[in-house]
Parts: C-alpha cells; sequence; structure tokens
C-alpha cells in the first residue's frame, strides 16, 4: 500500500535477449530542492530511449547507475514548491522532457528543475500532453541547433507520418522551410493539413526518384536509407539522424573525453565516409530537457491546435513491462501512454 511518504516506481533490473525486466518498487517520495517542484505524475510517456536505456545502449552518452527509475516524459500536477520557486505554483500543470541527469518518469511523484518545465497546452488532457515534450523538443533542437535550418530552404523528412511529423511539421514551417514528408497514405491529409508542402506515398513512390536538391534531412529511419537520403541532398547540407547513432561530431560537440571521441569515431565513420562522399554534413541528437525552448513549442502547439497521436493501447504502472515490449517490439500507432496512480 502506498503511504503519504512512499511512491510506487518502476526500475531497470536487466534486459535478457528479447525480454525487458522491470519491476515494481515503493520508494520515498522525494522532496523538492530550493529550484524544483514536486510533480504528481498524471500520465508519463514510453519512448524508444526507455529500452535503450535498459539495455546500455545510452551508456556511453548518459550512464545511468543501477537499480534505475526509468522514465523521460511526465505530465502533471505541481503539488509543491522549492523555496526558490516564483514562476510556477501548487496546482499547476505542467510537462516536461527530464532532464538527462534525473530521470525517472514512471513514478507516482517526480521533483525536476523548474527549468525543464512548462504549463501543458491549453486545449489538450494530460494523456496527450504527455507526448509532446520529447518529440517537440527533438524537432526544435534538430532544426535550430543541429541543422541550423534557414528560411527558403527544403527539408525532407522520411517515414514523417509517425509521431515525430505532426510535431516537427509545423516547427519547421514556422522557420520557413519548405517541408516535404514520406510515409503510409493515412497520414497524408492530417500531415498536409499541418503545413507540408507535399507528401510522398511511400508504397506508391520511392523518394529517392522524385525528390533532389534539398537541403536538410532529419532520418527517421537509419541504416540503409541513409545512403538514399544523401543522394538526394545538395552539396554543402546537412542530414540529421535520429536512429542511426553518434559519431565524431556528436562527440566534440558535447565536449566528452577524448577515449569517447575516438569511440564516437570509430562507431559514427560508416556514416561519416557516406557524408563525405556526398559532400554534406551527418549529424546525431541526444534530446536535453528546456524548458524556455518548451514554451516555445507549446505556442506552436496551441496556435496550431495539434493534437498528438495516442496508441490505444491502456497501460498503468502495473503494466509498464507491456507498454515497453510494445514500444520495443511491436507497431504503436501513437504514443505509447502510461497512466500513473498517484496516492
Amino acid at each position: 500500500m502506498i503511504t503519504g511518504k512512499e511512491r510506487k516506481t518502476v526500475k531497470d533490473m536487466n534486459y535478457s535477449g528479447q525480454t525487458l525486466a522491470v519491476t515494481i518498487q515503493e520508494i520515498d517520495r522525494p522532496q523538492p530542492l530550493a529550484n524544483e517542484v514536486l510533480v504528481k505524475v498524471a500520465y508519463a510517456a514510453v519512448n524508444p530511449l526507455d529500452p535503450m536505456n535498459i539495455r546500455g545502449d545510452t551508456k556511453l552518452m548518459q550512464n545511468y547507475a543501477l537499480p534505475l527509475t526509468l522514465g523521460n516524459e511526465i505530465a502533471g500536477e505541481i503539488t509543491a514548491i522549492g523555496t526558490d520557486v516564483t514562476d510556477f505554483k501548487v496546482g499547476d500543470q505542467v510537462y516536461a522532457r527530464l532532464p538527462l541527469a534525473k530521470i525517472g518518469g514512471f513514478a507516482e511523484y517526480v521533483a525536476v528543475t523548474t527549468d525543464a518545465i512548462w504549463y501543458t497546452p491549453k486545449d489538450l488532457s494530460l494523456r496527450e500532453a504527455v507526448a509532446i515534450p520529447l518529440t517537440g523538443l527533438t524537432a526544435y533542437q534538430g532544426l535550430f541547433e543541429e541543422l541550423a535550418a534557414q528560411p527558403n530552404r527544403t527539408l525532407f523528412i522520411p517515414g514523417g507520418s509517425g509521431g515525430f511529423g505532426p510535431i516537427a511539421v509545423p516547427i519547421a514551417k514556422s522557420l520557413g522551410l519548405t517541408v516535404i514528408v514520406s510515409g503510409n497514405a493515412a497520414a497524408r491529409d492530417h500531415i498536409l493539413n499541418l503545413g507540408a508542402d507535399q507528401y510522398i506515398d511511400y508504397k506508391t513512390t520511392d523518394y529517392w526518384e522524385v525528390l533532389d536538391q534539398i537541403d536538410y534531412v532529419i532520418d527517421t529511419r537509419g541504416g540503409a536509407d541513409i545512403e538514399r537520403e544523401m543522394a538526394i541532398m545538395k552539396p554543402g547540407g546537412r542530414i540529421l539522424s535520429l536512429i542511426a547513432g553518434p559519431n565524431k561530431q556528436f562527440a566534440k560537440q558535447l565536449q566528452l573525453p577524448f577515449w569517447k571521441q575516438l569511440l564516437f569515431s570509430l562507431a559514427g565513420r560508416k556514416w561519416d565516409r557516406l557524408a563525405k562522399k556526398a559532400g554534406v554534413e551527418y549529424r546525431f541528437i541526444f534530446v536535453r530537457s528546456d524548458g524556455a525552448q518548451l514554451k516555445k513549442i507549446t505556442e506552436i502547439v496551441e496556435q496550431q491546435a495539434i493534437v498528438p497521436a495516442i496508441d490505444p493501447h491502456q497501460f498503468d504502472l502495473a503494466h509498464v513491462k507491456e507498454a515497453l515490449e510494445l514500444v520495443a517490439h511491436g507497431h504503436p500507432t501513437g504514443k505509447v501512454v502510461i497512466k500513473v496512480q498517484a496516492g
């Protein structure tokens, strides 16, 4: 039974083959530091990053001690504030991509710094809102920081009919970009209504046969597609992968130790070689929390009346394992969301 001093949480234990092993534990409810708020979590989102954390795929970028409380994305209500907090108050509904060094969204309560949160969009439920932060920040940081996208240029998002495209397209259009998306036929009208200039049905048209002179690509597929994506780009363009993995530039940008720069140079040399051959620059992103950017994303969500797709499966904390398995090995039809039962 959960008492006033404890919360239910999910701890990462191990990864064995294709099975993601997690367990539920009770631990002390966190107390917010001076610059933190305590959020009573209503919903947490499950992302591909969560199974990656279990498998240890991210340990060179962010090495978490085990056991680990999982969860990168939350939406809920503030129940307590630190002594230095002035911008938020008890009762505010907020959401966040939690700070890299302090994740743990699969829990009833989360203490989080105010520079990582913002108010949820006014026309979205908490269940809908939780699908925004990580995807929105990926698009925002990718476009502004990694691609340094300039107006009147062209962006292509292959596989953009999933959870990423519907948020990335309006952000890209706000920058004055021409946006082309490929994906399934069912999402065509929705993506075009969000502002995309061209939509390619991947079942009827090979994008590499019809596109050329693309300035920027955001790769959501990885693997063999990257070479095809680079082949349609202008010399001097930039390609940002959300999937394929880091390279030397990524390690240098984060000012990682020399030994990590060497490892990432080796890991990413395939992509760097292909990029050099195509005359473009390869980039990778590991998205951080940023409340100020989340504020701007929220404004776009409200202005464009964006409603993210939520997978219809119903999960609570007791069924986090099933939610993780769906994200890792299934075919979700939107953001996978966990309803968190707070005491």
